[in-house]
């Protein structure tokens, strides 16, 4: 049976040999081919650019030779790139998209297919579902592309341009002055050869670990989240860093460490950023978030006067209020943001090295900052967690998430939102959302209260509605 190819919140991935084999890939991109050609007959241009996992390099050869043959030409680009670089390569270049071979976060069996379209931003729905029923087409043509010789792959180096971008956005010299030291952990991923060498031309002190190539990432998931960055946690107490900073794979998502070794989770970085880009560059246009995101970038629009953009979960959503002029930074939890005049794209080098500004500029910790935040606008505790379910229970529970609960376990539902699953937001100001995973038999819930105990107490009851 020929495997469906459907393209996400970010893409189409699978596992490489299982799903993720060269017959299937060869489909996916003859349907990306199909959809440019559609949408530009003549003289279309597309970016073709991965991380470093295994086979990348023959994937995108793959990649080229079928865009050539749809008279595309391709743009190729020799190393690892991060997503956030191709995106803006993309915009620079006048590309009519972007082809990326990246599984961003996921472990290192896994390989996909990012495509980006001629804005840099990540496909939304519409483009997709066209993605999709090109290779349905191709498909029923027997599986013959239309075999023409079209034009030679362009070589492309998209980092010079967009290191010197990330030089106009953070200010390196505030970094050097104040004499921060800061550690770079790119989990053998394709910021390698950014972020440390971008800090070392500003006479900023770096370390970096895992800074070379393997295709397994250390035989885990390149993610970097708080229980693997314990290497960056060492290395920070061999030189006295003042912060570490992480990206996963494809260098679109962010970790950050704070220098007494506590990880700070994204929905605080996204929030202190938002702050501080509202006092350092005097930005009140707007802020976006996911509905699954901290409310505490609720109060601080509130109490900036800014106004607030909510959004289903998914960046593409962020990118269209950056694209807009929206929003002065949108975010999400899942460690993803970006800020006005940049790529509508998660950024997960920008997050860190703004991070080092602002601990610079500040000359305060992020935990003394964070503790700052709340006492100016109130303390927010939130968390994320997956349960799985068996077919029973997801059956049942799906029918649960139609209805709206007045209370749920002697709390009073002030309002219900429905902008992506189902969120209750309670009198007090706590909340909790759950969402059903669209890939497996999961339910995401994402909670948030004022104190640890009052979210311990809300995530008690946040599981027992899932199963009684």
């Amino acid at each position: 049976m020929t495997t469906q190819i459907k393209f996400g919140t970010s893409g189409w991935r699978a596992v490489v040999a299982d799903e993720f084999t060269f017959a299937n890939v060869r489909r996916a991109v003859h349907g990306i081919a199909r959809y440019v050609a559609s949408q530009k007959p003549q003289g279309a241009k597309v970016i073709v650019g991965r991380d470093p996992r295994f086979l990348g390099e023959t994937f995108c050869a793959m990649a080229a030779e079928i865009l050539s043959a749809h008279g595309i030409i391709p743009l190729m680009i020799a190393e690892p790139a991060p997503t956030p670089a191709i995106s803006y390569a993309v915009i620079q270049a006048k590309a009519d998209g972007a082809i990326n071979f990246t599984a961003s976060h996921n472990p290192p069996e896994y390989n996909g297919i990012k495509f980006s379209t001629p804005d840099g931003a990540p496909a939304l729905p519409e483009a997709t579902k066209k993605i999709e029923a090109e290779i349905v087409a191709f498909d029923a043509a027997g599986g013959v592309g239309c075999g023409a010789k079209g034009p030679g792959p362009q070589a492309l180096d998209p980092r010079r341009m967009y290191l010197s971008r990330l030089r106009e956005i953070v200010d390196l010299d505030v970094i050097r002055k104040a004499g921060i030291r800061v550690v770079c952990d790119p989990f053998w991923g394709s910021a390698r050869g950014y972020t440390n060498e971008l800090l070392k031309e500003g006479g900023v002190s770096v370390e970096a670990v895992h800074d070379y190539r393997d295709v397994l990432f250390g035989g885990h998931a390149p993610e970097p989240d708080d229980h693997l960055l314990e290497d960056c946690r060492e290395k920070m107490r061999e030189s006295k860093a003042h912060i570490g900073i992480a990206t996963d794979g494809d260098a679109d998502r962010f970790g950050v460490v704070d220098e007494d070794g506590t990880f700070f989770q994204p929905n605080y970085i996204i929030a202190l950023l938002f702050d501080y880009l509202v006092e350092s560059r005097g930005w009140k246009n707007g802020v976006g978030k996911s509905v699954a995101t901290t409310n505490l970038i609720n109060a601080l629009a509130k109490y900036h006067k800014v106004e607030l953009y909510e959004t289903p979960v998914g960046f593409k959503y962020i990118g269209e209020l950056i694209k807009a002029d929206k929003i002065c930074i949108g975010g999400e939890e899942s460690a993803g943001l970006s800020i006005r005049y940049h790529v509508p794209e998660k950024d997960g080098l920008l997050a860190g090295l703004l991070c080092c500004e602002m601990v610079a500029r500040r000359g305060k910790s992020l935990g003394t900052q964070l503790q700052e935040l709340f006492v100016k606008v109130g303390s927010f505790y939130p968390q994320r967690e997956n349960f799985r379910l068996t077919e029973e229970v997801k059956a049942k529970f799906t029918e649960k998430l139609r209805s709206e609960p007045q209370e749920f376990f002697g709390r009073k539902v002030g309002e219900v939102v429905r902008k992506d699953g189902l969120k209750l937001v309670f009198q007090d100001g706590s909340w909790i959302c759950y969402r059903l995973s669209g890939t497996e038999p999961v339910v995401r819930v994402y909670s948030e209260a004022a104190n640890a105990d009052e979210l311990a107490r809300l995530s008690t009851a946040a599981k027992q509605w899932i199963f009684e």
